[in-house]
């Protein structure tokens, strides 16, 4: 273990600056699970492969000599109906069933996209280069790359936007009441089934958005989706659905947590070490109901 980062305090700012804009891009795929879970009552599986395979979408462009940055336009559009597909053909005939059934079904469906976006991209490690060079604070003690700040900056006009939609819009209202109660929002005329379908959509939105920011930002490859729906789900349980601020703290939290873990540990540990921090979460959360009387659902 090397210790280093907290006997310098620049690294340390370092490693909290660098922590702090990957936990943003966190955030943003972790909000379209937590709508998703909270309207559809679903766990995708496949969040990751989604963020992936919109990844993809933005370094096709890099190749053909259109500058990454705009995959997080043309991504979210591509990803929301191939998402609205998904959920035509999968997602619809488990929507009502058990959860453990959601959670096989996109399971199901994370290992097809693996296969597939092997078979389409090949298992390299690829990165859509921006050329949008850093940032250096504090005496260039502290080096940001610009490519991280501009994925914090686009990640949280996203989400500022989709709070605003689902405010003021029609769809959005439709969306809060089916979460609440869709039974009663169905009575009341609302179609439940757009409403699932726009839901699946919007989320699979997002990860197009966060998956061209991390092609822009991190290297990617077809096998990588997992730890990204790993952060995902522990940013939800951490914060609660339809808690967007909670969503952000929480994303942030675990963001600042990697970097001190990759500084301490190693990066060969560092997606180890997200694990083991799910597992001690649920490990908490299981023996704070217990003590209540209560389960999860």
């Amino acid at each position: 273990m090397d210790f280093m980062v907290f006997q310098y305090p620049m690294i340390t700012v370092q490693a909290c600056l660098d922590g702090i804009l990957l936990g943003i891009l966190f955030a943003l795929i972790a909000y379209g699970m937590a709508l998703q879970w909270g309207v559809m009552n679903i766990i995708n599986i496949a969040q990751g492969d989604l963020v992936i395979l919109g990844g993809y979408i933005a370094y096709f462009m890099y190749l053909y000599g259109i500058h990454p940055a705009w995959g997080v336009i043309v991504a979210p559009v591509i990803m929301y109906f191939l998402g609205v597909l998904i959920y035509k053909l999968v997602i619809n005939k488990v929507v009502d069933r058990d959860l453990f059934i959601s959670i096989l079904a996109t399971f199901g469906i994370s290992i097809l996209f693996m296969q597939l976006m092997n078979f389409a991209f090949g298992a390299d490690v690829v990165l859509a280069n921006s050329d949008y060079g850093t940032t250096m604070l504090f005496n260039n003690n502290v080096v940001l790359p610009n490519s991280k700040l501009f994925s914090a900056f686009i990640s949280i006009l996203f989400a500022i936007c989709l709070v605003i939609y689902m405010k003021k819009s029609k769809l959005g209202r439709a969306i809060r009441a089916t979460a609440q109660n869709a039974r009663a929002a169905k009575i009341l005329g609302v179609d439940t089934e757009k409403v699932y379908a726009a839901t699946f959509g919007i989320n699979a939105a997002l990860c197009g958005v966060a998956g061209a920011l991390i092609s822009i930002t991190f290297t990617i490859h077809p096998y990588m989706g997992l730890p990204y729906t790993i952060r995902s789900f522990m940013i939800v349980i951490v914060a609660g659905l339809g808690n967007l601020p909670g969503v952000a703290m929480s994303g942030m939290g675990l963001g600042v947590f990697e970097e001190f873990a990759d500084y301490i540990l190693g990066t060969e540990f560092r997606i180890g070490s997200v694990f083991l921090l799910l597992v001690l979460i649920l490990v908490y959360r299981r023996f704070k109901l217990s003590r209540k009387r209560e389960y999860l659902k």
